[in-house]
């Protein structure tokens, strides 16, 4: 077997066993048995039904969706321009800017929670969602810069220098022609940023406090008892993560089509 064929089989092989606990997750989640049992002895909706009852898990999943947006925002406002220095500008420190961009990639999420509490504890974040919002800015504005600088080295400059040479300003040329091309790369980025906040669990279990999101919430109820209901929401995770991975390809492929 050549080298290629084998590196093939392996990644099938890796691959298989990585999607093989979706097989036991999804029966789980429709099982008509009062705990955890596989396979199921009979079909139901009961425990999707439990998850939209309990008030503990909407407000947790409302506080994951509401922190998770303001990440995206957050990443962005912070990402897009600091891709634009990282790719368009020249200053002496631009190689140290951009590592220490990467830093939250390299760090571990246990080393960078527990800097990140001692810092917020005495700023008085502990349990604020807005102090979740930004730790998770920190974790996502790498994969923000990644995306965006990807999408500014395949930009053809020449676009902007025809609309500069019709007459038109820095700022009208930015927002007419720049930011309009790169749409693809500025949603995939803010969906990215997106739900690396919404299933991150390393630095909720430090931040949030007694005020639950929804990896924390599964985290805890896995500690105290597991009940069908987890493999629910975990379903609906996984659910939420394929639509959103499914749209950064659509919009990655738009991205190839017009740097063409």
């Amino acid at each position: 077997m050549s080298g290629r064929k084998l590196l093939v089989v392996a990644c099938a092989a890796i691959y298989i066993f990585l999607m093989l606990p979706l097989l036991v997750v999804f029966p789980i989640s429709l099982s008509s048995a009062p705990y955890m049992q596989f396979p199921p002895p009979g079909l139901s909706w009961q425990w999707y039904g439990r998850y939209f009852a309990d008030p503990q898990w909407i407000d947790a999943t409302l506080r994951s969706l509401q922190i998770g947006l303001a990440t995206s925002v957050l990443a962005l406002l912070l990402g897009v321009p600091l891709s634009f220095s990282l790719v368009r500008g020249k200053f002496p420190a631009r190689q140290l800017l951009d590592r220490l961009t990467m830093a939250p990639i390299v760090v571990p999420t246990i080393i960078f929670s527990v800097a990140i509490y001692g810092l917020f504890s005495r700023m008085k974040l502990i349990g604020e969602w807005y102090g979740l919002a930004l730790a998770h800015t920190v974790l996502a504005l790498p994969f923000v810069v990644l995306v965006m600088v990807a999408g500014l080295r395949d930009f053809d400059r020449a676009l902007e220098q025809a609309a500069e040479g019709l007459g038109a300003s820095r700022w009208q040329t930015l927002r007419r022609i720049t930011l309009p091309i790169l749409r693809p790369s500025l949603i995939s980025a803010g969906l990215l940023a997106f739900i690396s906040s919404f299933d991150e669990v390393v630095v909720a279990m430090f931040l949030a406090g007694a005020r639950m999101t929804l990896p924390k919430k599964m985290f805890d109820n896995i500690l105290i008892e597991i009940d069908p209901t987890i493999a629910a929401v975990s379903v609906m995770q996984i659910l939420l993560v394929a639509i959103v991975l499914f749209v950064i390809g659509r919009f990655g492929r738009g991205l190839s089509a017009t740097a063409r």
